[in-house]
């Protein structure tokens, strides 16, 4: 049984810039590839990122949704390993502006100069249906 809350996974998330997804290439193999959550971590199963339409990683998506994400804490400074988090989930493609501006955050103008306004911008929504977790020597589960 997990004894980490999903509210724990997401203060440690906040900390976490960059994790890898995971999707399933063309030909079905795992395809990887990092990418920023942009801050935007108040973690409730749903996990937010920016891409142009026209990427490898789209494509993938609108041919299989299922995707995971995993995100990989800092060692402490007193050399204690960080937290991985692994999450299973779903992708949906937004193409919605309104969501753009909800989501989006100045860091992202160096990645899509024109902004939400930057032509085949799209946003992956991925919600999280399992959370895997291993911290030290304890680790969980978390069903969302």
């Amino acid at each position: 049984m997990a004894s980490k809350t999903i509210e724990d996974i997401a203060s440690t998330m906040k900390k976490i810039d960059f994790c890898m997804m995971a999707t399933h290439g063309s030909s079905g193999a795992i395809t990887n590839r990092p990418m920023s959550n942009n801050g935007d971590v108040a973690y409730d199963g749903d996990s937010w990122f920016f891409s142009m339409k026209d990427t490898h990683k789209v494509s993938h998506i609108n041919r299989n949704s299922q995707v995971t994400l995993s995100f990989t804490e800092s060692p402490s400074l007193l050399g204690k390993p960080g937290m991985f988090i692994s999450i299973e989930g779903a992708a949906e493609l937004i193409e919605d502006k309104a969501a753009f501006e909800r989501h989006w955050v100045s860091d992202l103008d160096r990645w899509f100069t024109e902004g939400v306004d930057t032509p085949g911008l799209v946003l992956i929504k991925v919600r999280g249906v399992r959370v895997q977790y291993w911290d030290g020597e304890e680790n969980g589960t978390i069903e969302l």
